[in-house]
């Protein structure tokens, strides 16, 4: 029964903790193609800060595998 608890909890960690990630990852994306279709010329500097960007959501969702991990088995 406890153990059945515990999986719950973690599911519900990575699966919580990773919308908030894949909405912003999108919203990121989408904005940078809003600004690459503006202004073609400033791609590469887009490109970079979307991807600096991206990797700082992705850390979030990392974040809360770990917490689901640590749910999962301690």
């Amino acid at each position: 029964m406890e153990g059945d608890i515990m999986n719950v909890g973690a599911g519900l960690a990575i699966g919580l903790g990773a919308i908030g990630p894949g909405i912003g990852i999108g919203m990121l994306a989408s904005k940078a193609m809003e600004a690459l279709g503006r202004n073609p010329e400033a791609g590469a500097q887009i490109q970079q800060n979307m991807i600096l960007a991206i990797a700082f959501t992705e850390a979030i969702a990392i974040y809360a595998l770990v917490v689901a991990i640590i749910i999962k088995f301690v």
